[in-house]
């Protein structure tokens, strides 16, 4: 896809992100509005895996370590054709597959996860299979920065680096904002790219809502050979619709009537912006 095809995509996620979510009556609306984009370019331009491939011990792996922001992935997952997009109907109904975390039973799903901390440590493992195995698939992981201060994150980062290993790339969210405040008011995890840097990791900072800066991004891996790569995306919570944007309100929030008409408008006129 290019770039023009690629915005039209994350719009069109970001609307259905917002339909399954006020279906549901529930939903992490803010971070999966603000992981849209880079969802959209790793499954619709990096990510080698499909329906097919799902079995194969080639494919690359994707885990979600922000694993409250589901919508967003179970919409992307849908679109790839994983499982049929009328499945979303049944968000968090009772004796549903598609709850508000992923699980294994949803086929596009690498892993269980959403209590925080556990994405980034199961994908070191997956990387160093890849290893030993001599198989040449990379693993990637998104991670919120509001997950940060778990200390396994960075028990797994010092593993990646001392393994070397330069097939993992894990992706911040750094939109800034978690449930109750600012995360650098509950817990600051700044400067984040020092950090990395420090446990041996490469970095790369870009516009988490930049398609062309994502896809450099996702081209360039690894950063550098022999060192697991991590790229901080900046992004806005609530991405794509004004009154969600920065909003502690809509870390887990559902529309109104009003509030979901007057998201979709917004959204339709980027829609036409993407276009032109």
């Amino acid at each position: 896809m290019n770039k023009q095809q690629l915005e039209q995509k994350s719009v069109e996620y970001r609307k259905k992100i917002l339909k399954y979510i006020v279906g549901a009556k529930a939903g992490h609306t803010g971070g999966s509005l603000s992981c849209t984009d880079i969802l959209n370019v790793l499954y619709n331009h990096a990510l080698k895996v499909s329906p097919q491939t799902f079995t194969s011990p080639d494919r690359d792996r994707y885990i979600q370590s922000k694993g409250h922001c589901v919508e967003a992935l179970f919409v992307v997952l849908a679109d790839k054709g994983f499982f049929p997009e009328e499945h979303l109907e049944t968000l968090c109904q009772y004796k549903s597959h598609y709850i508000g975390h992923p699980t294994r039973k949803v086929k596009g799903v690498e892993q269980n996860t959403g209590a925080l901390g556990h994405g980034l440590p199961i994908s070191v493992g997956n990387a160093i299979a890849a290893k030993l195995d001599k198989r040449d698939y990379k693993v990637y992981t998104l991670m919120g920065d509001g997950e940060l201060p778990e200390g396994s994150n960075w028990e797994a980062a010092l593993t990646a680096a001392h393994y070397k290993l330069d097939n993992l790339c894990a992706i911040v969210d750094k939109n800034t904002l978690q449930i109750t405040a600012p995360t650098a008011e509950v817990c600051n995890t700044d400067p984040l790219d020092e950090k990395w840097k420090a446990f041996g990791w490469a970095v790369k900072e870009v516009d988490g809502h930049d398609i062309d800066a994502l896809k450099a991004a996702f081209d360039s891996l690894p950063f550098e050979p022999g060192k697991p790569s991590v790229i901080i995306a900046h992004t806005v919570k609530g991405k794509g619709v004004s009154f969600m944007e920065n909003n502690l309100k809509w870390h887990h929030g559902v529309p109104s009537k009003e509030e979901y008409a007057l998201a979709l408008s917004e959204l339709d006129n980027s829609m036409a912006k993407a276009v032109v």
